[in-house]
């Protein structure tokens, strides 16, 4: 009897660990299932690049209503026609300054310091507004970052810019939010501040979502939990996600709702740049707002998406943008409806920066394989295909802050010295700038646009007898030396214009001409051409950089500046091999 219970005993025993072993087993393999996410590496490139075509098609077919309907919506009848051409987008801010932070990426890796990061922005070379550009012009004139976007440094804290530009951090960080927010730590803290750099985190958190959701709802929610919950920015989703749901049929409704919230209460642009003026609002709340409507109302379709986003107007090539290139990343690049992957452009490279549209696609596919392995994932191989295996994250969201109560700055705000040594690109006193000029011009010729002209010789280039040139009065009529604004002193389009001077050199030295132009320039040095660049673009003092050999005694200086349509401007910059600005040369007409 001793002996059965003693067996009964054992027996039990035997059982209780085996059914332990099985719970921790199943406990183990569910845990696993929950924590790790596989997508195969050519299913990862396929959406990532759906959502860089996405991108390209709502900038592109948003730009020609760019803020000109603020404060009400798109007819209609206004929303452009949609065109080939409209998907290759190499000159747009909303595309190009992620081209910037990729390639710090690249360089530096993800553990590149912030500073690192503000010396590479620094050094970009292409045209900025508002948070974007107010952020450089800190970081050029000594602000180090985070300081260069806080509010006490800049006015635009509040603004769009890193939401425009923040796409690139979800589509290097597929399913890992944090890295997301990490990224948006270095990266948007440039230029942005609060609700600014909310913005840019939830339009990073949703494309991360996107490579694993098809649920725009649940899309949206993972974004939203990337930023503070009680931050006006998250209030604004959370209201439009609220009025879908009253009103799934109506986006127009819900976009009145938006406007009387978030536009005409003056509790919700408490550091809109604009003030409250109802006509202009670029602040990062409303336009985020917008991009919600299209993913919302655009019920999963490429066109629709884009088309609400963009009615919504404001920010009317950016918000959609976003909306499409999300929407896209989740579609995938085989459910891409064929206008939007067909007549790319991929020999180009995006405006000042090292890619193209497949080296593009590459740097990404190779910083989402550091970001995968840095979180603590991996990379399999089967059967010939590589997959992503991703832990899952839950992100941490940033602790709060308010534009409109910064906090307080203690510390030292600047650059080193040496840090200030790897930034070119300074922000120049107009002192610096060639303000001694003869102007001829305008030139134009019967049907010929302005991009056309830059190679068309007129008198002043062919014609060493010519004579009809004035002087130009730079310092008066508002023609800054630092934006000699021809616009302004011609106002005419489609045309050309020349100046020149002289410049004495007391030595045969080689110098550096700090060029900026809107659109085109062509410049001589002594008879020589010394740069050529047909570009269409805004004027930035610092747009090209030339290196040019002074001749002992005088040296004669021809530019020509060509103008399409809009602004027309130049500037000129002669500084040592250091970017010092030789302030002290003589001129003479």
């Amino acid at each position: 009897m001793d002996s059965e219970r003693i067996e009964m005993e054992r027996l039990r025993k035997i059982t209780s660990i085996f059914l332990i072993l099985i719970g921790f087993t199943c406990l183990f393999s569910c845990s696993s299932q929950k924590q790790y996410r596989r997508i195969s590496i050519d299913e990862y490139r396929s959406k990532m690049k759906a959502g860089w075509l996405g991108q390209m098609a709502g900038v592109g077919w948003g730009a020609p209503t760019e803020f000109d309907y603020n404060g009400m919506i798109i007819p209609a009848k206004d929303v452009p026609v949609w065109k080939p051409e409209m998907i290759n987008q190499h000159y747009q801010d909303d595309i190009y300054v992620e081209m910037t932070f990729l390639k710090t990426l690249e360089e530096y890796g993800f553990d590149v310091s912030i500073r690192q990061a503000g010396i590479d922005f620094a050094n970009s070379r292409y045209m900025l507004w508002h948070a974007n550009k107010n952020g450089r012009q800190n970081l050029r004139s000594g602000i180090a970052p985070p300081y260069s976007g806080y509010p006490n440094y800049n006015r635009h804290a509040d603004d769009i810019d890193y939401q425009i530009e923040a796409d690139y951090s979800g589509l290097i960080s597929p399913a890992l939010p944090q890295t997301v927010i990490e990224l948006g730590e270095k990266f948007g803290r440039l230029m942005n501040y609060g609700d600014g750099l909310y913005g840019g985190m939830f339009v990073g958190g949703m494309y991360a979502s996107a490579f694993f959701e098809t649920d725009i709802h649940k899309i949206i929610e993972d974004g939203l939990n990337c930023i503070p919950a009680e931050s006006q920015y998250a209030e604004a989703i959370r209201d439009v996600i609220r009025w879908h749901k009253e009103n799934p049929k109506d986006w127009k409704k819900t976009w009145h709702l938006i406007e009387n919230k978030y536009n005409l209460n003056p509790n919700y642009r408490r550091y809109s740049c604009s003030g409250t003026d109802p006509s202009f609002n670029i602040d990062a709340k409303i336009n985020g707002a917008y991009i919600v409507t299209g993913l919302l109302y655009g019920n999963g379709d490429m066109d629709s998406t884009i088309i609400i986003s963009m009615r919504c107007g404001q920010d009317s090539d950016c918000n959609p943008s976003n909306a499409g290139g999300i929407l896209a990343t989740s579609l995938g690049l085989e459910n891409l409806p064929d206008k939007f992957k067909t007549g790319i452009d991929d020999t180009t490279k995006f405006s000042y920066t090292a890619y193209n549209f497949p080296a593009l696609i590459n740097v990404c596919e190779k910083l989402s394989r550091e970001a995968v392995i840095r979180s603590g994932g991996k990379i399999e191989k089967k059967s010939g295909t590589e997959y992503y295996v991703i832990p899952k994250q839950v992100p941490t969201p940033i602790p709060l802050e308010q534009c409109w109560t910064p906090v307080e700055i203690s510390e030292d705000v600047h650059f080193t010295e040496q840090e200030m040594a790897g930034i070119l690109y300074r922000t120049r006193k107009p002192e610096e700038f060639v303000d001694v000029w003869q102007v001829s011009g305008p030139f134009s010729k019967k049907g010929v646009k302005g991009i056309d002209l830059i190679d068309m010789q007129f008198s002043p280039e062919n014609n060493d007898k010519f004579s009809d040139w004035k002087k130009l009065p730079v310092g008066e009529s508002g023609l800054r030396p630092e934006e000699i604004d021809f616009d302004k002193y011609f106002g005419e389009e489609n045309c050309a214009v020349y100046l020149r001077t002289n410049v004495w050199s007391d030595e045969n030295q080689k110098v550096i001409f700090e060029l900026g132009s809107d659109d085109g320039i062509k410049v001589w040095v002594n008879g020589r051409l010394v740069h050529r660049n047909n570009a269409e673009r805004a004027h930035e003092p610092g747009q090209d950089f030339v290196n040019v050999q002074f001749e002992k005694g005088w040296n004669n200086i021809l530019m020509k500046i060509t103008q399409g349509v809009g602004g027309w401007a130049c500037s000129l910059v002669i500084t040592d091999l250091d970017h010092n600005a030789l302030k002290d040369l003589k001129y003479k007409l």
